[in-house]
């Protein structure tokens, strides 16, 4: 049987310097919210990038959040606002 190994996510140096920011946040925005859901359903059961997976959960706790609250709260400011958008295509980043 191979031994399962740890995969490199294509997006992590992004991701990583995004996790370090709303690390620092200390009232987090409504595109703070909305990047943590994002990052969280990236990384779900992602076999690999551990410390981002583990700062994900630290950030919940900080913000006082179930994943359930998370994905509730931004299911709502999407709602009310655009969050995303990219001048050059106009297109999500949710890969």
């Amino acid at each position: 049987m191979a031994e399962l190994t740890d995969q490199q996510h294509p997006q992590y140096r992004g991701d990583r310097t995004l996790v370090n920011e709303l690390m620092r946040s200390e009232e987090p925005s409504e595109r703070n919210f909305a990047d943590l859901a994002r990052l969280c359903i990236r990384y779900r059961g992602f076999p690999g990038a551990r410390d981002i997976q583990s700062d994900l959960e630290k950030l919940l706790r900080k913000w006082q959040l179930s994943e359930s609250e998370l994905f509730a709260k931004t299911r709502k400011i999407h709602t009310e606002i655009k969050v995303y958008g990219s001048i050059k295509n106009d297109r999500d980043d949710w890969a």
